[in-house]
């Protein structure tokens, strides 16, 4: 690695010894590679931008949902260099700040340059922030937690699609960053940020010092009673997710019954008690927090001792984001599934989502009646919907191809309203399919007979040798009798197969005679392994 790239992580930041991830990413960065990491919580993606960011000139923008987390990075990358060289600009910055900020990063001054310009991605959307972006210079963009820009992924955010416009309207080097990213959110990130010719570093999910458990009930009530009773009996503090607001605070008011200090976080709060409720759970001045998926992404605490889930999680990918939160010190942590098969359906009823049609014939008329293309502002003007909605109703007609951006700015493709709705339904029937595949894959991980581990491993793309010693199943033996059984395995994990009717896809895993398969337009599919052999149904398919 370049020595000065060392020199620049021990001298300034302290860090005296680097990940082998991190030193792949850095040295591609070193030579202006574009970059995807998905690397595991704490396992120190910031360090890959901090480093590469003040080995050379410019200021690196940096892009990330959570403007909590900006706070904690800026004031962190200042402590370390002794001085101001990172700035926030987000709407939380008052307009003294926001001028600052510009004036810092617009500075012809090397030496007293921004180095560092963190946005929220709504920011982007406003033309003037876009086009003040595109004359300073830039040294990186940053994307920090990329999965929000696929639809895939565990936490969707319609502002992230505008950054495929920015990457292409910067032309600067890319290091686009998340913890979990299963192969095909992974796919998605590089197509959505226009990034074809990224190096892909996704290794370490292993986190041996979890201990994963999956605890089976068949009422609801034996279920809640578990479930009080398991965090009740904890020691540490610890995360319990839910899947409804209603749950986070039935259940916070029945901890806090108990005698343990509990508060429920969910989006429904006021900004003010989230952030309240947030330092508090640092500060250690709460056992326990409540939580939807809202509470997750921003979390840098350390020693939380467990991740219990009182109902199953939409996918592998939100539950893998969510029990990342602990023991990301080292030390022994629990995560623990409690599964009814009936939770199944209510996670199935939020993967069917519908058309919204009106909203979509809305946003074509204008389009069409416009004299030219408009940018997202003029959009807003001549529409009246707010720029959340517009992302996604932005996406839905981009994805069909019923319009086309340039620059930033849209223009109608297709006249015909008629077949571009049609066009999106069944778009939206292909993507629904695989959301379902995924909370497939969830089921299965609940009902998994074998280790967990290994199969969480599979799911992300990484195979892993032996059994874990760390799960439910491999503390009763069940996982070394489910090894023997799994023995059968006609393709290698993550080889290329071809179906007749599903086309192409990726083997991800074996349970007893059953293999999973996961196709790009059609999601995860489960064969059983005699089958597929008699009928001939797999090809291997050679590169």
């Amino acid at each position: 690695m370049n020595p000065k790239l060392d020199q620049t992580a021990r001298e300034l930041f302290g860090w005296d010894s680097l990940l082998p991830g991190q030193r792949k990413a850095l040295n591609a960065a070193d030579d202006g590679r574009n970059l995807l990491c998905v690397l595991p919580t704490g396992y120190g993606k910031s360090a890959i931008y901090q480093v590469a960011a003040m080995s050379v000139p410019g200021v690196a923008v940096v892009v990330s949902p959570l403007i909590s987390l900006q706070r904690d990075q800026v004031e962190a990358i200042n402590e370390a260099l002794g001085e101001v060289r990172a700035y926030v600009l987000n709407s939380t910055a008052s307009d003294a700040e926001v001028d600052e900020a510009w004036a810092a990063a617009e500075d012809s001054d090397e030496e007293r340059r921004a180095k560092f310009l963190f946005l929220a991605p709504e920011q982007l959307a406003r033309e003037e922030v876009s086009e003040r972006l595109k004359a300073l210079d830039v040294s990186f963009l940053v994307i920090d937690e990329a999965h929000c820009v696929s639809a895939w992924g565990h936490d969707f955010r319609p502002d992230y699609l505008q950054l495929g416009s920015l990457v292409r309207r910067l032309k600067r080097p890319v290091i686009a960053l998340t913890a979990t990213a299963s192969p095909p959110v992974r796919q998605e990130i590089l197509e959505r940020l226009k990034l074809d010719d990224a190096l892909v570093i996704a290794e370490g999910f292993d986190r041996p010092n979890l201990h994963l458990s999956v605890h089976q009930h068949e009422s609801e009530r034996d279920k809640k009673h578990a479930v009080l009773e398991q965090v009740t009996s904890r020691e540490g503090q610890g995360l319990l997710y839910t899947a409804t607001r209603r749950q986070t605070d039935e259940y916070a008011q029945e901890l806090r019954d108990a005698g343990l200090r509990a508060d429920a976080y969910h989006s429904g709060r006021k900004k003010s008690e989230r952030t309240a409720l947030h330092d508090a759970f640092h500060a250690g001045e709460l056992d326990v927090v409540v939580a939807t998926t809202a509470f997750g992404m921003g979390i840098d605490k350390p020693d939380v001792r467990f991740v219990i889930h009182s109902d199953i999680p939409d996918s592998l990918d939100s539950y893998y984001q969510e029990v990342g939160r602990a023991g990301r010190d080292g030390d022994p942590a629990d995560v623990v599934l409690h599964y009814r098969q009936e939770d199944l359906g209510i996670r199935r009823f939020f993967a069917a989502k519908s058309v919204q049609e009106d909203g979509l014939r809305e946003l074509l008329a204008a389009l069409r009646s416009a004299d030219g293309s408009l940018d997202a502002a003029g959009i807003r003007e001549a529409t009246g919907l707010t720029q959340r909605k517009l992302s996604g109703l932005l996406n839905q007609l981009l994805e069909v191809g019923a319009v086309r951006e340039r620059s930033g700015k849209y223009r109608a493709a297709a006249d015909d309203a008629d077949q571009v709705i049609a066009d999106v339904v069944e778009h939206r029937k292909r993507r629904q399919e695989v959301d379902r595949s995924r909370v497939e894959m969830a089921r299965q991980y609940a009902e998994y007979r074998g280790c967990r581990r290994r199969f969480l491993l599979g799911y992300f793309g990484e195979e892993r040798e032996g059994l874990c010693d760390a799960c439910d199943n491999c503390d009763t033996g069940r996982s070394a009798d489910h090894h023997e059984e799994a023995e059968n395995q006609p393709f290698a994990l993550q080889s290329t197969v071809r179906h007749g009717e599903w086309g192409e896809g990726v083997v991800m895993g074996y349970e007893n005679d059953v293999v999973t398969v996961l196709f790009e337009e059609h999601g995860y599919k489960s064969l059983s392994v005699p089958l597929v052999e008699e009928k001939k149904l797999l090809k291997e398919v050679h590169s």
